[in-house]
């Protein structure tokens, strides 16, 4: 048996052997789906019948895409190829769109060597263009023109083609979006929603450039196919439009992204949309135990609209789900604590457990009670390395080396270090070169001859632009990206800068500088160099991201960030109605949750291999308000011979006068109506798995906490349409969580008012 198809279940050889056409793999967790596509991939190279280069393979992340081209190595070496046009082409949405547009920049209408803005950048831009308008950013946050002017393009509406008769609110972000779109250009720059929007135009404005890519691809796979949003259907579409070869996996049960564009429809609707396609259902399960399965599916097998599926495993049932009632969240702390405890003497490592949360701010008093306790750990979805100042402001110059247009990096680093050129010298570049129709730097250049600016100013301007000039030198001569680098930090003195200031936080600053130069070293001596403007395309794709180091450490992370990965143990904390499912505006009256809260809840259970830990509590003060507290309706759907419902001794103390310490069966608990006080919370599962007792576990190296974020506060976020009764519509200015919490919105002829949430509703 060849080794493209050995080991696969049934199923999963009928994806990998399907000979062609419209293919939809609906693949539950942990049912094999990366397996799947990529053995699909290699099949089809080893088989001979399609060259590497005539495969299109796209994911939704990068550390996607780097698994399936390191497995597709291991199964066919040298299949995977290089970066060029000969090899594989394995990448994202949009570092496939970057590379796409490069190519064919002619015809896209774009410049072949645009410079790529993250959502900082974006921002900047459209604070740049506010000042331009004349328009307050209090009353129009870039933030929420940021999320307008992504969601126009995943809905491929550009400048000028939105709804703006709807408001004068939409009316002002239209003229943003406009002048924004202008400002771009002029920069050379695109941002994450360019990279697709004007992909997919040139592909459907540009016949012959649509029959030549999608020519180009004889197969093309999609993974995580219901995170797909409008713009990358179509996309996807008008590539595989030739040969029809169109292989898409996904799971309907697993989309909860529907808040920031995906359509779950596109996976759902796929035999519609490609009558014909052949229909391939993977259920079983390699990852969690018969009990996480059949809890998970007594949530998911309720949603009103999804493909019929129910998975299965060889494993056996495996202990029971633990749901733990707690007193409130600061009971509910000292429970995990416990449980960790329990779990390290058991023989588990802390790298083996995951607590899971619906909102971040929920941490909070979990990371604190950590911290006291000494237990080690991280929190995924945190600051990120290439997103640190420090390492901003080098790759700040290395773009401006490469683009000098490119206004928003030179903004920020013509200050850094500091060189006394002030806000009134630079508003005056600023508005120089708005007047002349130029970039900043081409005004920086001219600045001798500029009558507003003074002799010092001129002369702290000459230097930073002859340093400029002499980096461009140095790169147009060859020089590798580290020899960049390191001349960038040696002439501006921004190491030298952080090791005089002698604290730890600039230490820990330096060491982010050093660290950022070693991994340029690294690329400058790859097999496959890809130069100062492939770097940067790289890191602002975030392709290479950054390591959060091995030492042993407890996981905590939203439901969100834990989609696609797995513990042997989890712990899913507040259970409770209101906070998981979150109830918002549109539902806080509706008795069912909403569907997406069911798939949400479904990937927080089937991230558990052997364990599953669910806990909620009696009250729980979230957002400064404290409130008593109903379980989740999802701790009712779990079938009651798979739960084992349990309560903390301060929750026994509180209603019964007491109890011995430790956690306990809750009286009546049983749902065969037997009192089963006495089990413990290990009960002899997993006793002793790795023969330690897990006392020299605790080493004192937890690590700092994120504040919670008003972002998190159920209902409103900023930039959201929401109606009062005496008011009207308006737009979400700022959430405050207090007690109780209260909303910003500016309500335009009315003005700005700051209003109780529980008098605002959403608007249609």
């Amino acid at each position: 048996m060849s080794s493209e198809v050995e080991g696969l279940n049934p199923p999963q050889r009928q994806a990998v052997l399907h000979p062609g056409g419209a293919l939809v793999v609906f693949a539950g967790a942990g049912s094999g789906k990366t397996r799947v596509i990529t053995h699909r991939i290699a099949h089809l190279i080893a088989s001979g019948s399609v060259p590497p280069h005539r495969i299109l393979a796209v994911t939704f992340t990068n550390k996607a895409a780097v698994e399936m081209r390191e497995r597709l190595e291991r199964l066919v070496p040298g299949a995977a190829g290089g970066r060029g046009r000969g090899g594989l082409a394995v990448g994202t949405f949009h570092a496939t769109c970057a590379r796409l547009l490069r190519e064919n920049a002619d015809r896209a209408g774009v410049d072949p060597r645009f410079t790529i803005y993250d959502a900082e950048d974006q921002q900047a831009m459209i604070r740049r263009v506010l000042r331009q308008l004349g328009l307050d950013p209090k009353r129009y946050p870039p933030k929420a023109i940021a999320g307008y002017i992504n969601a126009s393009k995943r809905h491929l509406r550009g400048p000028g083609e939105g709804d703006a008769a709807r408001g004068y609110m939409d009316e002002a972000f239209e003229r943003v979006y406009a002048a924004y779109d202008e400002r771009m250009s002029a920069a050379r720059a695109l941002d994450f929603g360019d990279l697709i929007y004007r992909m997919v135009r040139a592909l459907e404005q540009d016949d012959d450039l649509r029959a030549e890519l999608a020519g180009r691809y004889l197969h093309v796979l999609v993974d995580e196919f219901q995170d797909t949003n409008h713009a990358q259907f179509r996309l996807v579409d008008a590539l595989s439009g030739v040969h029809g070869n169109l292989c898409v996996v996904g799971d309907d049960d697993q989309s909860i992204y529907g808040w920031r564009g995906a359509d779950r429809r596109n996976i759902l609707d796929f035999r519609g949309s490609h009558p014909g396609a052949t229909v391939i259902k993977l259920e079983q399960n390699y990852r969690s135990t018969r009990r996480i399965l059949r809890a998970a599916h007594g949530v998911i097998a309720r949603v009103s609209e999804r493909e019929a599926k129910e998975l299965w495993t060889d494993k056996d049932d495996g202990a029971p789900v633990r749901d733990l009632l707690c007193l409130d969240e600061r009971d509910e702390a000292e429970m995990l604590v416990q449980a960790v405890r329990e779990l390290l003497r058991s023989g588990w490592a802390l790298s083996d457990i995951a607590v899971l949360y619906r909102v971040h701010a929920q941490s909070r008093v979990i990371e604190q009670r950590l911290r006291v306790a000494n237990v080690p750990y991280r929190i995924v979805g945190g600051l990120r390395f290439f997103d640190r100042a420090e390492v901003k402001d080098v790759l700040a110059y290395l773009r401006v080396v490469a683009n000098p247009g490119d206004d928003v990096s030179l903004l920020r680093i013509v200050n850094v270090p500091t060189r006394g050129i002030g806000k009134v010298s630079l508003d005056r570049i600023i508005e120089a070169a708005a007047r002349a129709g130029t970039g900043v730097f081409a005004q920086l250049a001219a600045a001798q001859t500029n009558p507003g600016l003074g002799k010092a100013v001129k002369r702290r301007i000459a230097g930073f632009v002859e340093l400029i000039e002499r980096l461009r030198e140095h790169a147009a001569g060859g020089a590798t990206i580290s020899e960049l680098g390191r001349e960038v930090v040696d002439r501006t003195g921004y190491l030298r800068d952080l090791d005089e200031e002698d604290t730890a936080e600039a230490d820990a600053r330096a060491q982010n500088v050093r660290e950022l130069i070693g991994a340029m070293e690294e690329l400058d001596r790859a097999d496959d160099p890809i130069g100062l403007e492939g770097f940067l395309e790289a890191v602002t794709l975030d392709v290479r991201a950054a390591d959060d180091g091995a030492r042993d450490r407890l996981t905590l992370m939203s439901v969100h960030a834990a989609k696609g990965l797995e513990f042997p143990v989890v712990v899913v904390v507040g259970l409770e109605d209101g906070l998981f499912p979150l109830r918002t505006g549109e539902t806080s009256f509706d008795p069912a949750p909403s569907d997406e809260e069911r798939r949400l809840a479904y990937v927080a259970f089937t991230r558990a291999k052997e364990q599953l830990v669910l806990s909620h509590a009696q009250a729980r003060t979230l957002f400064g308000q404290t409130r008593g507290c109903w379980a989740s309706p999802f701790l009712r759907e779990i079938p009651d011979g798979d739960v084992q419902r349990l309560v903390s001794p301060a929750v026994r103390a509180a209603s019964a006068g007491g109890a011995p310490f430790g956690w306990r069966h809750r009286v009546g608990g049983s749902r065969s109506g037997r009192d089963d006080v006495g089990a413990e919370w290990d009960e002899g599962a997993h006793r002793d798995r790795r023969g330690h007792e897990g006392d020299d576990a605790y080493l004192d190296t937890s690590e700092g906490c994120d504040a919670p974020h008003d972002d998190d506060l159920p209902g409103f976020r900023q930039g959201m349409a929401v109606h009062h009764k005496k008011f009207g519509v308006g737009r979400v200015l700022r959430v405050d969580g207090g007690a109780p919490a209260k909303v910003s919105v500016d309500f335009g002829s009315a003005g700005t008012r700051t209003i109780f949430a529980d008098y605002l509703e959403p608007s249609a």
